[in-house]
């Protein structure tokens, strides 16, 4: 009879759990276009997978009328589950609970799943949708923030880290996103800020909306504090498993193969006239990138920050890739901070978790301008180089176009210790431009234009193609346009077991 009794209970306790904040709560986050945190995970984990841990658990304050107000779980749902069949650590916060507020107690089931997570070597997703710090518990919230952000740092590099912003996000809880490797947000309903509208208001007298402020457009397209952005929930879990698909368990492992109908040796003819016979018209790089990988797909991030640079994920027979190319239609492709900022840390990504990285080159240079230099155009472009040098995954670079001054060197260039450097035949590797290097070698026959005309045409048939880079072995092959995706995946095959040694240190410090 007492069995009995306990089995009920735990059922009527589970039942309770799967309640969050009671059915009128639950009404309120539908009625704002959100799902709950378990119908978040239902969508995100495979059917049934989902293991649940700390069911049961509840805060321990007293304060301020809390002994009376208890709910299980304590605004966080965690465990473990799969994604096509590979374990996933999760945690789910609960708006229906305290408004999804961390309390000493919600932090340590974090803690618990994203310790396992390390210890079995698997990624951590987070759903954030949380008011922020439990103010009824005050310092032991802040700890436990601390707690979770400790480990973020201790994962980072070690398993992959995605964090789905979907409701608010605020004062510490920001950092925590910030630190992880992907960080996807939801249109309109989620946001993230330091300070909000109100202390914004008090301090600088400045009004403005939460949207404004913080909102998914806001961090994608001007502070790039987030990657990708979705009109809902599911859109945003269902693009969360995608990314996941392309990603290893944890560091040292493989990333994992997906069967391919998309033959290795299929040819391009659409490739050989791509580039326009005019060097100053631009064209679309990321139709070579959707024409060099399987079936087409190209998962990109961050699209809506520094349009300039693309970077994103592939497969070449099968194989994950991650894509770092130069877009002539934005800014002509040049390099700027913001592209150089966004392209270092994703090279970092990829080497960090052994994804090769495939390098689609037209850069006429670094972005020129007074703000660029305050800025720090030195420091920022100086990442970037960091970034690919101090890469030890195989690295095949393409250069399609123009490969001018530093900019040449800085993307995944021969000398930088990239490991196939192929160019097109319509390469043009030089200093800079035919017209600008002309005036600069024959500054007493400016005002001769026909004499400059000559001479730039002298330029371009000197060093505006691939051969002269190529006589120095800084070009591996010079290849045709149609045969690129053929030639990229054998150049791959040859690197599989690429092995490097580094300098014994205890770590490199990046210029920040």
């Amino acid at each position: 009879m007492r069995v009995q009794t306990i089995l009920e209970q735990l059922e009527e306790r589970r039942a309770e759990a799967r309640k969050g904040g009671g059915d009128h709560r639950i009404a309120a986050q539908h009625e704002k276009g959100k799902l709950t945190a378990r119908e978040r995970l239902d969508v995100l984990l495979d059917r049934d997978s989902f293991e649940e841990y700390d069911m049961f658990v509840t805060h321990r304050a007293t304060d301020f009328g809390m002994a009376g107000k208890v709910f299980h779980g304590d605004g966080v749902i965690t465990g473990w589950g799969t994604i096509d069949g590979r374990p996933v650590y999760v945690f789910s916060q609960d708006f229906t609970v305290f408004g999804g507020s961390l309390s000493e107690t919600h932090a340590q089931k974090i803690c618990k799943i994203m310790d396992l997570a390390m210890q079995n070597g698997a990624p951590v997703i987070g759903l954030n949708d949380s008011g922020g710090a439990r103010i009824q518990e005050g310092v032991a919230s802040l700890g436990g923030y601390a707690e979770v952000f400790w480990r973020n740092v201790q994962a980072s590099g070690a398993v992959p880290q995605i964090s789905v912003i979907m409701g608010p996000c605020a004062g510490g809880a920001v950092y925590s996103p910030a630190m992880t490797d992907f960080t996807y947000m939801v249109r309109d309903t989620s946001y993230m800020f330091v300070t909000g509208p109100d202390v914004v208001k008090t301090v600088t007298n400045e009004t403005v909306t939460h949207e404004a402020l913080g909102g998914a457009e806001t961090h994608t397209k001007i502070s790039a504090v987030a990657d990708r952005a979705f009109d809902n929930d599911i859109e945003a879990l269902l693009e969360v498993r995608r990314l996941v698909g392309f990603l290893p368990a944890r560091a040292g492992m493989k990333p994992p193969r997906q069967a391919s109908a998309d033959r290795q040796d299929r040819t391009i003819p659409s490739l050989d006239s791509i580039v326009p016979a005019n060097a100053n018209m631009p064209y679309d790089m990321a139709e070579i990138v959707r024409a060099v990988a399987d079936e087409g797909e190209f998962l990109e991030q961050q699209k809506d920050y520094a349009g300039n640079i693309l970077t994103g994920f592939i497969r070449l027979d099968g194989h994950p890739v991650g894509v770092v190319a130069n877009q002539p239609m934005v800014l002509a492709g040049c390099l700027d901070i913001a592209a150089s900022r966004k392209a270092a840390r994703f090279i970092r990504f990829c080497d960090a978790f052994e994804i090769p990285i495939l390098t689609l080159v037209d850069v006429p240079g670094f972005l020129p301008g007074v703000a660029q230099e305050h800025n720090g155009i030195i420091k920022h472009g100086a990442k970037l180089l960091f970034a690919y040098s101090e890469a030890t995954v195989p690295m095949v670079t393409l250069i399609t176009r123009k490969a001018y001054g530093g900019a040449y060197d800085v993307m995944a260039s021969k000398h930088i210790r990239a490991d196939v450097n192929y160019a097109w035949p319509t390469a043009e590797i030089a200093v800079m431009g035919p017209k600008g290097a002309t005036e600069i070698l024959y500054r007493s026959e400016r005002d001769d234009p026909q004499k400059i005309a000559e001479r730039t045409a002298e330029y371009e048939a000197r060093f505006a193609n691939p051969f002269v880079a190529a006589e120095r072995g800084f070009i591996d092959d010079v290849i045709m346009p149609h045969s690129s995706r053929r030639r990229i995946i054998r150049a791959f095959s040859t690197l599989a077991d690429k092995r490097t040694q580094t300098p014994p240190k205890k770590h490199d410090n990046i210029p920040l």
